[in-house]
């Protein structure tokens, strides 16, 4: 191809690109498998490597690996984005209502009602429909430039698509919301306490803290989403309605939220809140009310705004999920990386129908930034299935008689010296024997992400360690029939089924096992690209920081805490220990590809891995994975919530397998 061929097509890839990034991350409905996406995209990357004269900062091979940035510059908003003023009442609505009635001297309105999202307001900005911009909304006059993180956002186009039904604008200003899904949230917070690193105390601040990133890649590894909602300067286009923009932001490629309704009177909005309302704890993401908006943007541009807020819309919340109570006293948890964690003992409260007990206080700068005292009253808030977390303290009510908090010294369980590492705000037990390490290593260890040993709860592990039959994870494959039987609640029957358990979790892969040995910062995802790099745990065992620094995604922590953890005596002592009792790590050989031949299709949430997890598993035995259901599909793997194709497999009469059969599949290495 000459430069004129090779440029045209290097265009026609990147709109073909971004078109099945839509279709994928927009509209859930993927039209061409991983592997054909992929070659689309080794076809663009090979072009652009060879002819860097065309390479574009908004190409999709652009989205991650920017440098890391010093710091965020400010941007400054067109149009200010205002907050809105709060509706608490149904009778607060009406009055909203009469007094937009009012100024505009009409007797009817047409409103648009939206999901008020629980995340972080960014703004987007298109220049003859390419992403130029994304900022913040900071004060709502000035934000920050986040526009490299931005990119890293899937479901944000690079460009907007281009239909003979909507004109692209000459100049675009999107507003949006990003967030984090509940059990994206959940995720996360799971494997930053397996990496020993404090939890995010909610979506929001998981999402915000994401988004905020020096580091474009930490952002792009948290599996953030947006819905956009709202416009800010438009050129080059009439639109005469907020309905009528949403529905071009959905022609132009973006996520636009679901729920949104159109109504012609207050019967219509009071109908459309009460069912959100009603369903509230069943959508995916964390939202706090609605947002009613005058439909017609004329009537906006004369009702104008009053202060920070506009007159045109308003925000009618739900109730709190927030109730006051007292903090009885703190205690302090120590997990299994010996991470100290501050407790706050309640007197009970109902909270969105669950009664609180306890709730986090995630470090001690939480405690002394917050100033909680044992004995304050507090506002205490759960959120969807967030761990309950104390919100504020009501000093108004204090008397006097609050005791303050401090961290101990010495560890609560086994009373060694405790320390907080430079740059931590968290202190830890480095006693690796203590009870509760050894309690926390048990039961991840036997976890279902890990070696999975089904029946090995936390109760029965708090036996067989007070009673000093297991005092480190290797114990467990010399436990017997008679030892489990003589346990509390434990008969004939239930010891047998734990042997057998334990006896099955022999034979797992080697990023399982890796992952089950609890090394700190080593999640699934880092063991699984140990997984990878390494032949088998002695090459392994034997690899220097340098060494392990050049895979991708390893740093020098994670490359220092791998090289500290093998380096230990006790630890080589105990896997071979497990080894001698005969556990077998499953490797992946070159050549051996048992699923050969087969196609996977993933549909809905998985409980034990994230679907990118399980396709990279069947992929290295050499089976293949396809975003849609067709001929070649053998098996479609249903996990919760499975979405239409499901119904779509069941007409084709295609083999639908739940999570457990398909870990048997993984596990027997035959389909």
């Amino acid at each position: 191809m000459d430069k004129t061929e090779i440029k045209e097509r290097i265009e026609r890839l990147r709109a073909e690109i971004e078109y099945h990034n839509y279709r994928y991350y927009v509209l859930d409905d993927p039209v061409i498998s991983d592997s054909e996406y992929d070659r689309l995209m080794r076809e663009l990357e090979s072009l652009e490597t060879e002819h860097p004269e065309f390479l574009s900062p908004n190409s999709p091979t652009q989205r991650v690996g920017a440098k890391p940035l010093e710091e965020f510059s400010t941007v400054t908003h067109t149009i200010p984005m205002l907050s809105l003023a709060n509706a608490m009442s149904a009778q607060e609505v009406v009055d909203f209502d009469k007094r937009v009635k009012k100024l505009l001297g009409v007797s009817q309105i047409d409103y648009v009602i939206e999901v008020k999202i629980d995340g972080l307001a960014v703004e987007l900005v298109y220049i003859n429909g390419e992403f130029t911009l994304g900022s913040t909304r900071g004060d709502g006059f000035t934000g920050e430039d986040i526009t490299q993180n931005l990119k890293t956002i899937r479901s944000i186009p690079m460009r907007l698509l281009e239909t003979d039904k909507v004109p692209i604008p000459e100049r675009l200003e999107v507003r949006g919301e990003i967030y984090m899904g509940r059990k994206e949230f959940e995720e996360l917070n799971r494997k930053r306490e397996v990496t020993g690193e404090p939890v995010f105390a909610n979506p929001r601040n998981a999402a915000s803290g994401s988004v905020r990133q020096l580091d474009s890649r930490i952002t792009a590894s948290r599996k953030l989403n947006i819905f956009c909602y709202a416009m800010g300067q438009i050129t080059g286009v009439e639109i005469a309605t907020h309905i009528e923009f949403l529905e071009y932001l959905r022609k132009w490629g973006f996520r636009v939220n679901p729920y949104t309704r159109l109504c012609h009177s207050l019967e219509e909005i009071f109908e459309h809140y009460n069912y959100i309302k009603s369903i509230r704890d069943e959508i995916p993401y964390e939202i706090d009310g609605t947002v009613i908006k005058v439909n017609r943007l004329d009537y906006q541009a004369m009702l104008g705004q009053v202060s920070r807020s506009p007159r045109w819309a308003i925000a009618y919340k739900f109730e709190s999920h927030e109730e006051e109570t007292v903090i009885k006293d703190i205690i302090v948890g120590v997990g299994r990386t010996g991470a100290l964690t501050p407790v706050a003992v309640l007197e009970p409260v109902n909270i969105g129908g669950v009664v609180v007990e306890r709730a986090t206080l995630h470090n001690e700068d939480e405690i002394k930034r917050k100033d909680i005292m044992i004995g304050d009253h507090v506002i205490v808030t759960r959120a969807g299935d967030v761990i309950p977390e104390v919100v504020r303290v009501l000093n108004e009510k204090r008397t006097g008689s609050e005791m303050p908090f401090v961290m101990p010294d010495t560890c609560p369980v086994c009373g060694e010296h405790v320390v907080r590492p430079e740059g931590e705000a968290i202190r830890r037990c480095v006693n690796i024997n203590c009870p509760a390490q050894i309690k926390g290593r048990i039961i991840h260890f036997a976890s279902k992400r890990a070696m999975d040993i089904d029946g090995l709860g936390e109760k029965l592990v708090d036996q067989l360690v007070d009673r000093g039959i297991v005092s480190q994870v290797s114990d467990l494959y010399y436990l017997t029939k008679e030892q489990l039987a003589g346990l509390e609640r434990m008969a004939d029957k239930s010891a047998q089924n734990i042997i057998d358990a334990i006896e099955n979790s022999k034979r797992r892969p080697f990023n399982r096992f890796i992952y089950a040995l609890g090394i700190r910062h080593v999640g699934e995802h880092i063991s699984g690209l140990l997984a990878e790099h390494y032949k088998d745990i002695e090459s392994l065992m034997e690899a220097k920081e340098d060494e392990l620094m050049n895979i991708p995604e390893i740093g020098p922590e994670v490359a220092n805490s791998i090289v500290l953890f093998f380096q230990d005596e006790k630890n080589r002592k105990t896997m071979e220990k497990m080894i001698d009792a005969g556990v077998e790590i499953e490797y992946v050989r070159e050549g051996d590809r048992p699923l050969e031949g087969t196609v996977f299709v993933f549909t809905g949430a998985l409980k034990t891995m994230t679907r990118d997890d399980a396709k990279k598993m069947v992929e290295s035995l050499g089976a293949k994975t396809s975003n849609s259901v067709g001929k070649k599909v053998n098996f479609v793997v249903a996990g919760e919530e499975a979405g239409s194709k499901l119904d779509k497999a069941r007409q084709m009469g295609i083999k639908i397998i739940d999570e457990d059969e398909f870990l048997q599949i993984i596990r027997g290495r035959r389909p």
